[in-house]
């Protein structure tokens, strides 16, 4: 399993974390949503589930549930500002296509 997180993904996630100590981490993961498919989900985590895959990259504790797993392997998790606009930005190797408005992806 392979997850990484830029510089800029880290300091967020740290921020976030921060804020919140009661969270076991940061929970990344995916939903069925959108026109194609699958949406990614990134948020503080409660608590670990049984079968979760709990990571450490960079200092981060990233948990993610057993169904998004295969899903999610090799994703490189950006953070970008653009004015006024701020957000998380996937870099999936398994995604085969995206949907126009690029808030949910295909796989296979």
């Amino acid at each position: 399993m392979t997850i990484q997180i830029t510089p800029a993904a880290n300091d967020r996630m740290r921020g976030f974390l921060a804020a919140s100590p009661e969270a076991a981490g940061v929970r990344f993961g995916v939903k069925r949503t959108g026109c194609s498919g699958f949406g990614y989900v990134v948020d503080l985590a409660s608590a670990v589930a049984e079968g979760d895959a709990v990571l450490d990259i960079d200092g981060i504790r990233v948990i993610v549930d057993p169904k998004s797993l295969p899903l999610v392997d090799g994703t490189l998790i950006d953070f970008q500002k653009q004015g006024l606009n701020a957000a998380f930005v996937f870099h999936n190797p398994n995604a085969t296509g995206e949907c126009g408005c690029g808030e949910s992806f295909t796989v296979g």
